[in-house]
């Protein structure tokens, strides 16, 4: 897998780059800055990005906006957000063009190999992978014009673990459920939600945006 890497901070990036490599990944760019960042996605049109939410010159969003500015340049270019805190305006903003192939991880997630890396491996695969407080952050209670209302609270207990990315199998072992439950949950929510059958990765990222934007107005 073609990996491009974005991060100001030396030691972090190198770890980054060690990890992936040892992988057997291929890190084709490994940048430290917002502009680098940009050139770097745009040329190499890699399999996945991993890109910091803030770089120089002004560490205040260059990260994100050049991740949105490759991705409309390379539609569906997965990339793989890191930051130090939930930003929940940053974190809409990367989902607002209702494509798969996103995720938003706080840098402490790196610090497990393990997951990190399944976390890239998803987004790479289109799907999506949100942190756990990521998800909490950017949903609310459902107001009145909320489109998921029709869900039961179960049903939007397993969507909210499909937008961190787990499979039907992971779910059913966060939620003490048989995986045969999850998997008639999943088929009523998409149901629910008028997603025609199709692709089953599709439709669980459309679900899922439509779960997180569901909750744009909410506190």
């Amino acid at each position: 897998m073609r990996v491009v890497v974005a991060e100001d901070l030396f030691l972090l990036r190198d770890g980054l780059v060690r990890l992936l490599q040892a992988h057997g990944h291929d890190v084709v760019a490994a940048v430290g800055t917002g502009p680098a960042a940009l050139g770097a996605l745009i040329s190499e049109q890699p399999d996945v990005a991993i890109v910091d939410v803030r770089l120089p010159p002004t560490f205040s969003d260059e990260g994100l906006q050049a991740a949105l500015a490759a991705r409309r340049e390379v539609p569906g270019l997965p990339v793989l957000i890191l930051s130090q805190h939930v930003e929940q305006l940053y974190a809409r903003e990367l989902l607002a063009d209702g494509q798969g192939g996103i995720g938003y991880q706080l840098k402490d997630r790196v610090l497990d190999a393990g997951q990190f890396l399944d976390a890239v491996e998803r987004v790479a695969a289109g799907g999506t992978a949100l942190d756990p407080q990521v998800v909490s952050k950017l949903l609310g209670r459902p107001s009145r014009a909320d489109p998921l209302a029709v869900l039961t609270e179960r049903e939007r207990s397993v969507l909210a673990l499909m937008a961190e990315g787990l499979s039907n199998t992971a779910i059913a072992g966060r939620l003490y459920l048989s995986e045969g439950a999850i998997s008639k949950y999943t088929t009523t929510i998409f149901a629910k939600l008028g997603l025609a059958p199709g692709e089953d990765t599709n439709r669980r990222v459309r679900a899922v945006l439509a779960y997180l934007d569901a909750g744009h107005d909410s506190p």
